[in-house]
């Protein structure tokens, strides 16, 4: 199984966030290639951030674990994610209220427009 793995310091998020990204009305995805190894080689270097803004940290908790559950259901389909990748995900308000039915299309849309 894929562990996911976050990232630790705030040299790492602002390389990450230099790279390729994609914003949708629920979350912006950013994407970098691997520049840290990771633990193991199986593991998927990605974080998961939220602004204040967006609510109180029961909000801000509900939409990462949601995200989260995307991402893991999206590791069990095979090349839906590129593994040599470091990923940030910035979870948007709008997602507190969406189902994860819809949520999943749009993640896996915007992680193939990454690919390419």
């Amino acid at each position: 199984m894929v562990k996911l793995e976050s990232l630790k310091k705030s040299n790492q998020f602002k390389k990450a966030l230099k790279e390729r990204k994609i914003h949708t009305d629920f979350f912006s995805i950013f994407a970098a290639k691997n520049f840290i190894k990771p633990k193991q080689k199986d593991n998927l270097l990605i974080s998961f951030v939220m602004k204040k803004k967006i609510g109180n940290a029961v909000k801000r908790n509900k939409i990462r674990r949601k995200l989260k559950a995307i991402i893991q259901k999206l590791l069990k389909k095979r090349g839906a994610i590129n593994k040599d990748y470091t990923y940030i995900v910035f979870g948007k308000s709008n997602a507190f209220a969406q189902k994860q039915d819809v949520l999943l299309p749009l993640m896996e849309k915007s992680f193939s427009k990454l690919k390419k």
